[in-house]
């Protein structure tokens, strides 16, 4: 097993041990805005390379007038640093939920807890595309990653990409740091990606290229891996050809935690979870259900903004007896199903469904 879980939570839920891949229990999960590094979900598709941060280079190619070739000391020194709070969510997160309606073999069973808040810094993509000066004929940003994947015989390197205007966007970093330290090689050592409001695949991990280019990137992970397909599609008859690339991530509200734990019991219940916006959009609130969907509160948002998840809470009355406990984001534009039923995929992408929790009361 490589060498990552000593970095984490003694509780951490270890859902693949080669590569490694996991995340936090969903308690601890939201019991601080920002996420420490202990508790910070994993996604690998490789195992985490070994890179020397003296003789890393970072190369940006392309349609542009200027090629680059950068140290980690240039892009420190020659660029003003950037800080940005932001939260990335793996593209499967709320898989289980998608799995328990009909299998999905072959891939990660994530629970909610594939997603994570931190504060990273580095130096603005748009900044070092500007130094390239970036031709107008290209349309997207690609990234290449210096882990390398294996499928069946083949071995090639993590890539993705994001369009250009995405690019340009001043919270898109390059970033060395996270939560006021250097990347650990875990979360992508000596050099990451971050791109605010898109699944974190696009978030490349040790990147060592940059190309502006008039296509979306070729590589696996974006040309077919992390695409979505109708309920009607299977891996038996899909065309890779078609499909939906992903980019932005979905609404979605989750409970992750009730006090007291489970069963409870009856009186006063304290609840408290998790929302992301559509694209990071900020979400106008988050709206509770003890009785299944039938009548809705309003909870407390206690943090969150563009970019970034919102912590929330209430507290309800709850008698004796079981209810379904269902969470949603609040306000137009949030367009969530109601049951993950709707949205099944046979990758278990994107579950943005209305979150259901059945607690037992006593």
């Amino acid at each position: 097993m490589e060498r990552v879980r000593p970095t984490k939570h003694a509780d951490f839920i270890v859902r693949q041990a080669a590569p490694f891949n996991g995340g936090p229990p969903l308690g601890a999960l939201i019991d601080s805005p920002i996420t420490p590094e202990e508790l910070f979900y994993v996604r690998n598709h490789a195992p985490v390379p070994e890179i020397d941060a003296d003789a890393f280079r970072l190369s940006v190619g392309g349609l542009l007038e200027r090629p680059l070739e950068l140290s980690l000391d240039d892009l420190k020194r020659e660029f003003r640093h950037h800080a940005v709070e932001a939260t990335l969510q793996c593209a499967g997160n709320r898989r289980d939920e998608l799995m328990a309606v009909r299998e999905i073999p072959g891939e990660v069973p994530w629970s909610a807890e594939a997603i994570g808040n931190a504060r990273w810094g580095g130096v603005a993509l748009r900044d070092v595309l500007a130094a390239a000066s970036v031709s107008g004929d290209a349309k997207h940003a690609a990234f290449v990653g210096r882990d390398r994947a294996r499928k069946g015989s083949q071995t090639f390197p993590f890539g993705g990409s994001i369009p250009i205007d995405k690019a340009n966007d001043p919270d898109v970093l390059l970033a060395y740091e996270m939560n006021g330290k250097p990347l650990l090689p875990t979360h992508g050592f000596p050099l990451r990606v971050v791109v605010p409001g898109y699944i974190g695949a696009r978030s490349v991990k040790w990147v060592a290229e940059i190309r502006a280019q008039p296509t979306p990137s070729d590589n696996y992970y974006q040309r077919k891996s992390y695409k979505l397909f109708p309920p009607n599609v299977s891996a038996e008859t899909v065309d890779w050809d078609h499909g939906m690339m992903l980019g932005e991530v979905g609404p979605t509200a989750v409970l992750c935690r009730i006090d007291g734990g489970t069963p409870a019991n009856a009186g006063s219940v304290g609840l408290a979870g998790y929302a992301m916006g559509a694209g990071g959009t900020p979400v106008d609130g988050v709206e509770v259900s003890v009785d299944g969907g039938v009548t809705w509160r309003p909870a407390e948002l206690t943090s969150g903004g563009r970019g970034t998840w919102y912590l929330w809470q209430m507290t309800v009355e709850l008698a004796a007896g079981e209810h379904e406990i269902v969470v949603r984001v609040q306000g137009t534009g949030s367009h969530q199903p109601e049951q993950p039923a709707t949205s099944w995929n046979f990758k278990g992408y994107m579950n943005t469904a209305w979150h259901r929790t059945r607690l037992q009361v006593v």
